[in-house]
């Protein structure tokens, strides 16, 4: 709680050391983001001591308010104030509050440092955790803050800082206020289960036992409209130095955690007491079946295939791993939309090459032996090295890989890289649209493609089709620049939206021409959008257009529909259009195949799962 009104009265008149004198832990947390008491110095502090970290104790409050909102611990830091002390030790110290942390984008950490007059009242005393969901109330799961407005992708971005406003703590409404009312304390998480392959230095993602949302079939939590899942923490760096292992994946269960709450690096954290162990490792990769859709070879049954293959050049290490992923789960598509193909000579700076056809056939040639097709490739190099944004030197691009025996280009006319295509309409009433250059770019002079990779359009023709269609392979500029969920900007930085929100305008007028031109022509666009679907930049893309997610097409559970995974969240950044008729036809049918969101770090082969459709292209 609060301190009272003549509490406050004598500070005005009264030094600052025989204010504090009183306080207790919930009174210097307070019941807001930022202490009311930051850069006071304050005596006599009184707690149990909880936990030891290689810099600091954790201390909880001996005479608790009864306020969910104050936290009845506090971190102390000073790398030698542990060195005498033991866990069930209650002190007393003087100390000056801060506000902590490491950069001006996360939340600040209430801290107690430079402790002086040390002292142990007792020792020996018990020390108990706080269950989450039992000893506390469960963590809110859909929204994180009041500053949000019900929508952390709500546009503009970035609009209000907690830090300035520091708004009154509401721990069952708000995720981030529930983690803020716990900051400092000693928690047990029970049958925890890792929600992400964690990373390198074994940050993990979990749940424990209490409500949540947007849960799996694999074991992850999956984002949807309004909700990402507040409800989720990572595990940080062991207080007694052991590591936790990096070797575990979606779905594992872990033996119980317990440990202190903490907000470091842009998130709140527990660190444990000790390392985290896996009790009980989920299948992964190996439970992944592949897809079940079947080509019939002909335009009654054409699988597609999505694949972002992430700076794939012919020296990647991982180039045969993509090849086997495309004929042992995608079952080789007839058709391939591919992202981040690099040039022949890969990540290599100021070297002049920008054609990927070296990469492209190295590609073709692992597929072969893996036992699938013989594909051919279509792409259209970019004109200038170092314009398309990705790895410096790679300049990735779209492209596709096609099976010739099923799929052929319909008029082809090679365009170049700054060249943009067009849609021509047909001679006659029966006579289909085509373009001015197939494959070519989409308005590749256009701003709205600065520093970002330009769409790939092509006109195609499936064995025993009367018409053709249209692909618009699309990569869509990178979310580099956001901000964490848990940051101190609200709502989070949606990095470069505004750039998508240009790029899915251009590519969604384009697709509209040649909708124009023929209402029931067959277009899908694929791709790596980097954006979800229900944010701004993608509704505008289905409302100019007129295109339709496949995934509400094709029925997809939205618990299922994601294709990467990162933080807390499985998430949907690959995504697959299709034009009105073929949304129409009862042949599209859609699979995501998680042969990398399933896997530990090591197994990754991309960072994006690929995907297959069915459709009858017949015309």
């Amino acid at each position: 709680m609060k301190a009272s009104p003549t509490a406050l009265g004598i500070f005005a008149i009264t030094s600052l050391q025989s204010l504090a004198s009183a306080l207790t832990i919930a009174e210097i947390n307070g019941n807001k983001y930022i202490s009311p008491y930051s850069g006071q110095t304050v005596t006599n502090v009184t707690g149990l001591l909880i936990a030891k970290g290689p810099n600091g104790v954790f201390i909880r409050s001996t005479t608790p308010d009864k306020d969910i909102a104050t936290s009845e611990a506090i971190y102390v830091f000073d790398r030698n104030v542990g060195a005498n002390l033991t866990v069930g030790d209650i002190i007393s110290l003087d100390a000056k509050v801060l506000e902590y942390r490491s950069s001006n984008a996360y939340l600040y950490l209430t801290e107690l440092s430079t402790p002086k007059n040390v002292q142990v009242l007792s020792s020996g005393n018990k020390v108990k955790a706080l269950v989450i969901g039992k000893d506390t109330i469960d963590p809110p799961n859909t929204q994180f803050s009041s500053l949000d407005g019900g929508d952390i992708y709500n546009v503009p971005n970035g609009v209000a800082n907690i830090s300035e406003v520091n708004p009154v703590l509401e721990p069952k409404k708000f995720g981030l206020d529930f983690w803020e009312s716990l900051s400092g304390e000693l928690v047990t998480v029970r049958k925890p289960s890792v929600i992400k392959q964690p990373n390198n230095y074994g940050d993990t993602w979990v749940v424990g036992d209490w409500k949540v949302t947007g849960k799996n079939k694999q074991g992850g939590i999956t984002m949807t409209d309004k909700d990402s899942n507040p409800e989720a923490i990572v595990i940080g760096s062991p207080l007694d130095g052991t590591k936790n292992p990096n070797t575990s994946k979606m779905g594992d269960e872990l033996e119980e955690i317990t440990g202190v709450v903490q907000h470091a690096f842009g998130f709140y954290s527990i660190l444990p007491l000790t390392a985290v162990k896996v009790s009980k490792p989920a299948k992964g990769v190996a439970a992944q079946k592949p897809t079940s859709l079947k080509s019939k070879g002909q335009c009654k049954a054409i699988t597609v295939g999505s694949y972002n293959v992430e700076n794939l050049s012919p020296s990647s290490e991982h180039l045969p791993l993509i090849a086997s992923h495309i004929v042992t789960y995608l079952k080789s598509p007839d058709f391939l939309f591919l992202q981040e193909v690099q040039d022949n000579s890969g990540p290599t700076n100021n070297d002049g090459i920008t054609s990927a056809n070296l990469t492209l056939s190295a590609l073709a040639a692992s597929i072969k032996a893996a036992g699938g097709p013989t594909y051919e490739f279509a792409e259209v190099a970019p004109a200038t090295p170092n314009l398309d944004g990705g790895q410096p030197g790679g300049n990735i691009r779209p492209a596709y890989l096609y099976n010739p025996a099923i799929i052929s280009l319909y008029k082809p006319n090679q365009g170049q890289g700054d060249d943009a295509t067009s849609v021509v309409k047909g001679s006659g009433k029966n006579s289909p649209p085509s373009l001015t250059f197939n494959p070519g770019r989409i308005e590749p002079a256009n701003p709205a493609w600065t520093a970002s990779r330009k769409p790939v359009v092509g006109a195609w023709v499936a064995k025993g089709a009367t018409k053709p269609f249209f692909t618009v392979n699309v990569h869509f500029g990178s979310k580099g620049g956001g901000s964490s969920l848990h940051g101190d900007r609200r709502p989070p930085i949606n990095g470069g939206v505004a750039d998508r929100l240009a790029q899915a305008n251009v590519t969604a007028t384009f697709i509209s021409q040649i909708l124009n031109a023929d209402p029931k022509a067959a277009v899908i666009s694929a791709g790596d959008f980097n954006e979800f679907s229900f944010v701004r930049p993608m509704k505008t893309f289905a409302e100019i257009s007129k295109m339709k997610d496949l995934d509400e097409v094709a029925g997809i559970k939205p618990t299922e529909r994601y294709t990467y995974a990162f933080d807390m969240n499985a998430q949907a950044l690959d995504h697959m259009y299709v034009s009105p008729s073929l949304a129409a036809s009862s042949k599209s049918d859609f699979e995501h195949i998680h042969v990398n969101t399933w896997g530990s770090y090591a197994e990754m082969v991309s960072d994006h799962d690929p995907s297959v459709a069915l459709f009858d292209l017949c015309g």
